[in-house]
């Protein structure tokens, strides 16, 4: 006879077809490293893949976060209370505390 296949090479209830499909399934399963390979991925990424994140930035990540999860705060009543106060020249600055301000912003 002939050796010549006729028919469609998938019939989804065959013999054939269904160990083709096993065949083709163990064709591109994933093949695992093995134990020295993965060893040897581990010691050259080991160096690479490691971050270090600086203490400042995680505590400006966290007071970021509370600085955004809170109230905003409304200071309209205190301005416009400002404000009147310069144009009626009324306005007296403490100049002590002031300075401390200064200061404690420079150092």
């Amino acid at each position: 006879m002939n050796s010549i296949e006729s028919r469609s090479p998938f019939f989804p209830r065959s013999k054939t077809s269904q160990t083709d499909v096993q065949k083709a399934r163990a064709n591109q399963a994933l093949k695992r490293n093995t134990y020295d390979r993965a060893q040897e991925i581990e010691t050259k990424t080991s160096k690479d893949a490691k971050v270090s994140i600086n203490d400042t930035i995680k505590d400006f990540s966290r007071i970021k976060k509370a600085a955004d999860s809170s109230e905003p705060v409304d200071n309209s009543a205190k301005m416009a209370m400002l404000k009147a106060k310069i144009q009626a020249g009324t306005y007296e600055p403490d100049y002590d505390q002031l300075a401390d301000k200064i200061l404690s912003s420079e150092y």
